[in-house]
């Protein structure tokens, strides 16, 4: 049977809950009408995919867009611009800007930012903290809300709640799934000497193994008690996955391409850019990440986007600040690994696509199927592409993989039906707006 719709992607190889296949897709209004072969059918709009596939679109649920605050580092614009370049349709932005995302006021006002501004869909995490407590059951269902975060670990920014009483206090309140950066900032302060003035490679020998596990044990012991949901954001450690092994009934794992990509050698030609918080490790931990991967303790990728200006990022290691570019290149350094046979591309799509949606109950989002948002990244996973800093979108304008050879490449981004970018040039005019929750509508 004919139809007509405003967009059809034609041609292209969908990868979806129903494998990969050749298809075609239409869509009306912003949301998929009709998946199949629609040769029969009409569109304003017609995008030759073949010889691409066709993603459901990726969400990155860790990005810092820094605004307000810090907007000569990166501001909303800039950093979903960078997003959709990427082949990124939505973003969770963090709370650790200035002022702090911890209040209705503040959340309302990034959401008034982003709103005409973002190219991708957006939302934000509000911040834990021991004033604003008794307000987070109405805090977490606000509008454009994507839950609570918490810092147990000092990072970026003041956001800090390091004791038991304090995150119990917060997961007592919490009904929707809470995201933690796990270091224990007790142990942090205790080796604060094991820093090397002008050495790098000295930031994981601070920021030890034992500072991520002993918090993440922390944590997961609370939230058993409180009977609370947790996220744990950025896992560098073999510990930590073989311990989360054990309680995937509450604690979901994101896991980073960095932490995934790079190791401690690094140092050696990266120097205070590859300084993260929690920090890139030996070989061992990546191996045993990669483990977490392939045995699904590992649930989904977030980029941990986190720009600094080179400047800053020159300053002599301990004053460099933590932190790098990533939300541009999560798809093409994970579609390498991909090409590589790291990964395969259904494992990706379900990283980055349906597991952010199943573990925050996303709407209408994470799945190509009819009557969900018609967000698609389209990937050419044989286009062979050297990154470099001048590709970098975001603000700060640099990555730790200039020069890196990568095989498989963003072509195109659609963010509820709007072609935003294609073959790397912008092609519709910001329009994201609030992601949308199931606990919260």
């Amino acid at each position: 049977m004919s139809e007509t719709f405003d967009l059809m992607l034609r041609g292209g190889t969908l990868v979806n809950q129903n494998g990969e296949y050749r298809g075609d897709l239409g869509i009306r209004n912003g949301t998929i009408a009709a998946i199949g072969s629609l040769s029969a059918s009409a569109a304003g709009r017609v995008i030759d995919c073949a010889g691409l596939h066709v993603l459901p679109g990726v969400i990155d649920t860790q990005v810092h867009f820094r605004e307000p605050g810090a907007t000569h580092k990166e501001d909303l614009e800039s950093g979903s611009r960078a997003a959709v370049m990427g082949g990124v349709t939505a973003v969770f932005e963090m709370p650790n800007t200035t002022p702090l995302t911890t209040d209705e006021a503040t959340l309302a006002d990034k959401v008034r930012r982003a709103r005409q501004r973002m190219f991708c869909d957006f939302a934000f995490w509000v911040g834990g903290t021991r004033d604003n407590v008794a307000a987070i059951p109405d805090l977490e269902r606000l509008p454009g809300a994507a839950g609570i975060k918490v810092f147990m670990g000092s990072s970026t920014g003041s956001l800090l709640v390091e004791d038991d009483a304090g995150v119990a206090a917060i997961l007592g309140k919490t009904r929707r799934r809470a995201a933690f950066h796990s270091e224990d900032e007790f142990r942090l302060r205790e080796r604060l000497g094991e820093r090397v003035p002008g050495d790098p490679t000295s930031h994981p020998v601070w920021r030890d193994a034992v500072a991520a596990l002993r918090c993440t044990e922390r944590l997961v012991r609370i939230a058993r008690e409180a009977r609370a949901r947790i996220h744990v954001l950025h896992i560098s450690t073999a510990e930590e996955i073989a311990f989360l092994a054990d309680h995937k009934d509450l604690a979901s794992a994101e896991v980073t391409p960095h932490h995934l990509t790079l190791s401690a050698d690094d140092y050696a030609t990266l120097g205070t850019k590859l300084q993260m918080n929690p920090p890139v490790r030996d070989k061992r931990h990546r191996d045993a990440i990669w483990a977490g991967v392939a045995s699904g303790v590992a649930d989904i990728l977030g980029s941990d986007h986190a720009p600094h200006t080179l400047a800053e990022k020159a300053k002599a290691y301990p004053d460099s600040p933590s932190g790098m570019t990533g939300v541009q290149t999560l798809v093409p350094i994970m579609l390498d690994h991909v090409a590589a046979g790291r990964l395969s591309l259904q494992r990706f799509v379900d990283m980055t696509s349906a597991g952010p949606a199943r573990l925050f109950n996303i709407a209408r989002k994470g799945r190509m199927a009819v009557g969900y948002d018609a967000d698609l990244t389209v990937v050419d996973l044989k286009r062979r592409v050297t990154i470099t800093d001048d590709w970098i979108a975001s603000r700060s304008q640099w990555t730790p993989y200039h020069g890196r050879d990568v095989t498989g490449w963003p072509v195109g981004t659609i963010v509820r039906g709007h072609q935003v970018m294609w073959d790397g040039g912008i092609e519709d005019p910001a329009s994201g707006q609030p992601v949308r929750f199931l606990e919260a509508l």
